[in-house]
């Protein structure tokens, strides 16, 4: 089956439901087709106490479950499909996904990233159990407790300087004998190390988690240099080893800069606009810097007005 639309939106976290709920207010009557991962990552976060109005904190699945039925007042129905490709050079621009094809004048990705994990047993079950890949989201629930950052670049680097201020100890475990980080970032995590907040465990792998009746405890390692097998015991860890933008549809055909849109910025005084023109992206497939939800929802609004302020110009 073959739809047309002025606006499609491919994604259904805070971006591609923000961007949905102004493209309709604006009477653009766009078409939302969730991808593999509906909610985004906020799926996986157990408890959200950073959302602006949400006294007492929620959970993740509450906060995106409450977002779809907000679109869903202003858009009825949520395609659940999954995009495979787009001929950019049709016009509209051609949208194949797994169920049906899409006819486009303008499309809005919002897919996200994935962060990456270590893929060991047990991994889905203890994410945001114990488990996370943001201190930022995360990092509250481990007050003066001890907690561990995996990774050795300037992301957990400064992840594990911010859990310094919360937690009570933090472990940096990294599986070289020296970090990627830059070294100012570096000269602060020495700092902190001198002061007995940080350790770091050089040449250490992870070689499995620590588990009881379904809860995090801690994490098997092994220090790679003599061979040793050891238990951390710990509350949290987080994961810094980087994060995975959900574009391999687009075959490369938009410019990208490590995975993720890049987005022109001024081009025409449309921020959100990619390298062709009719094509915007917003969330985190577009952001490897601040990856909050609430950057991808402001960047979902603003990639859905210019949307239709390039609808406009192009009368259509």
């Amino acid at each position: 089956m073959s739809v047309y639309t002025k606006v499609l939106i491919i994604g259904t976290g805070p971006a591609g439901y923000t961007a949905a709920i102004y493209a309709a207010r604006a009477g653009l009557y766009p078409i939302i087709v969730s991808g593999l991962e509906v909610g985004g990552q906020l799926m996986n976060t157990v408890e959200v106490e950073n959302w602006p109005g949400e006294q007492g904190g929620t959970t993740g699945p509450e906060l995106m479950l409450r977002m779809d039925k907000h679109t869903k007042e202003f858009v009825p129905e949520i395609t659940n499909d999954h995009i495979v490709s787009i001929d950019f050079d049709s016009k509209p621009f051609l949208v194949s996904g797994e169920k049906n094809e899409y006819q486009a004048e303008s499309i809005i990705i919002a897919t996200g990233s994935t962060a990456r994990y270590l893929n060991l047993p047990d991994e889905n079950k203890l994410r945001g159990r114990g488990l996370s890949a943001c201190a930022t989201c995360d990092g509250f629930f481990f007050k003066r407790q001890d907690v561990a950052v995996i990774g050795g670049g300037n992301t957990a680097v400064e992840e594990a300087l911010y859990l310094s201020n919360i937690a009570r100890r933090v472990f940096l475990i990294h599986r070289r004998d020296q970090l990627r980080a830059e070294k100012i970032l570096q000269d602060r995590l020495m700092a902190k190390v001198r002061e007995g907040k940080i350790d770091i465990l050089w040449n250490t792998e992870v070689k499995n988690y620590i588990e009881y009746q379904g809860a995090f405890k801690g994490l098997a390692l092994i220090n790679k240099a003599d061979d040793i097998l050891f238990d951390l015991p710990i509350s949290g860890c987080f994961m810094a080893i980087g994060h995975t933008p959900n574009t391999e549809f687009l075959q490369n055909r938009l410019k990208l800069n490590g995975g993720y849109i890049i987005v022109n910025g001024k081009y025409q005084n449309f921020e959100t606009m990619t390298s062709i023109p009719g094509i915007f992206a917003a969330g985190d497939v577009a952001d490897n810097k601040y990856r909050q939800a609430i950057t991808s929802a402001g960047s979902g609004c603003m990639a859905a007005l210019d949307a239709e302020k390039w609808l406009q110009l192009n009368n259509i």
